[in-house]
C-alpha cells in the first residue's frame, strides 16, 4: 500500500489535492496506519486514474463524484474514453504531419506559401479538434464550408471597425450585425443544436480563437445579448430585465459548460433518472433562477417568451429535447 506522499509524488499531484479529494469523498483510502496516515492500494490508484482522466475532459469534481457512481463510470468506461480521446490526437497529430510535409516540399522547391494564414488556419483545426470527432466535424459546415468562412471573416472585419469607433452594442449598426451573426453561426452550424453547444463551450474555454478574439467575442455576446433584451422587454418587467442583466455579467460564462454538460448526459442517460442526470437539473434550475428570479409570473414570462419567439435560443445550442430532457429530470423519484 502506498502513503499519501508516495502516491501523491507518483501522481504528480499534492498531498493537499489527495487530503481534499478525501475531505469531498471523492477518493478516500482504503486504510490508515497506526498512526493515522493514509495508505492506498490498486482501488484507490485504479479510482485516481479515473478522476484525473475525467478532470482532463474538463468534468468538474462534483460531476466527477456523480459520474462515477453512476454504471457508465466503470474504470472501463473511462479508459475507453481515454483511449478514444487519445485517438483523436494521433490522426489529428497524422493530419498535421502531412501538411508539414507538403509544406516542407513547397518550400524546398523555392515556394513561397503564406506562412501566417497557414499557422493561422492549422491553429483552428487543432483548437476544433480537441471539441469534436471527423465525423462531427464533417457535420460543421464553418470548419469547412469555405463560403461560410469568409462571411465569418467579413463580419468579424465590420464588428472590430465597430468597436474602433467605440459603436454601443444597442446601436443600429451592431444589432444589425448581430443578427446576420446569428442567421450565419445557423448555418455553420448546420442548424443543429449540440454542434452549436459544443461551438460556444469551444470558444469559452480557449477564450476565442485566432479568427475571433475574446474582446470581440465579447463585444459579439453584448450585442446578440441587446438583441434578445429587446425581445425578453416585452415579456418581462424592467427589474426582471435588470436581473437577467447583472446575471450574464457574473455568470453568464456559466450556461456554456452546463448545456455542454447536459448533451453530454443526454446521451448516456436518455431518461434523466440518474443521480449525475438530477444533479444537472438542479444546477441548471439554481442557475436559472439566478437570472431570472423565483417570481410566478416571471419565470411564466420567460417561458411564453421562449416558446413564442424562437430567436431568443438562437445560437444557444439549447433545444426542445434537452429543455424535455431537464423537465424529467427534475421530477420527483
Amino acid at each position: 500500500m502506498l502513503k499519501v506522499g508516495e502516491l501523491a509524488a507518483l501522481a504528480r499531484l499534492t498531498v493537499r489535492t489527495l487530503h481534499h479529494y478525501d475531505s469531498i469523498g471523492l477518493l478516500r483510502p482504503s486504510a490508515r496506519s497506526d498512526a493515522g496516515y493514509r495508505l492506498y492500494d490498486r482501488d484507490d490508484v485504479a479510482r485516481l486514474h479515473q478522476i484525473q482522466a475525467l478532470r482532463s475532459f474538463g468534468m468538474s469534481l462534483a460531476d466527477i463524484g456523480l459520474y462515477l457512481d453512476s454504471p457508465e463510470g466503470s474504470p472501463l468506461a473511462v479508459v475507453e474514453r481515454q483511449l478514444a480521446a487519445i485517438d483523436r490526437r494521433i490522426a489529428e497529430a497524422a493530419r498535421v504531419r502531412e501538411q508539414l510535409q507538403r509544406l516542407h516540399a513547397e518550400l524546398a522547391t523555392g515556394g513561397q506559401p503564406d506562412l501566417s494564414t497557414w499557422l493561422d488556419s492549422l491553429e483552428q483545426m487543432s483548437m476544433y479538434e480537441k471539441y469534436f470527432t471527423q465525423d462531427e466535424l464533417a457535420r460543421l459546415p464553418m470548419y469547412h464550408d469555405e463560403a461560410i468562412k469568409a462571411q465569418f471573416k467579413g463580419m468579424v472585419e465590420e464588428a472590430q471597425a465597430l468597436m474602433h469607433k467605440q459603436t454601443p452594442p444597442d446601436a443600429q449598426a451592431a444589432q444589425d450585425l448581430g443578427q446576420r451573426w446569428l442567421d450565419t453561426f445557423g448555418r455553420g452550424t448546420n442548424g443543429d443544436a449540440e454542434l452549436a453547444a459544443r461551438v460556444n463551450l469551444m470558444m469559452t474555454r480557449e477564450k476565442g480563437s485566432a479568427e475571433v478574439p475574446e474582446d470581440l467575442m465579447q463585444y459579439m455576446m453584448a450585442v446578440i445579448g441587446e438583441l434578445k433584451y429587446a425581445i425578453w422587454s416585452r415579456y418581462l418587467a424592467p427589474e426582471v430585465i435588470a436581473r437577467m442583466r447583472k446575471h450574464y455579467a457574473s455568470r453568464g460564462h456559466e450556461w456554456a459548460p452546463l448545456i455542454g454538460r447536459v448533451r453530454e448526459q443526454m446521451r448516456l442517460d436518455p431518461d434523466a433518472t440518474q443521480p449525475a442526470s438530477r444533479e444537472l437539473g438542479r444546477q441548471w434550475m439554481e442557475l436559472f433562477h439566478d437570472m431570472v428570479g423565483t417570481d410566478p409570473q416571471a419565470v411564466a414570462g420567460f417561458r411564453r417568451a421562449t416558446e413564442e419567439r424562437p430567436m431568443l435560443r438562437k445560437g444557444s445550442g439549447v433545444s426542445d429535447e434537452a429543455l424535455a430532457w431537464l423537465r424529467k429530470s427534475l421530477k420527483p423519484v
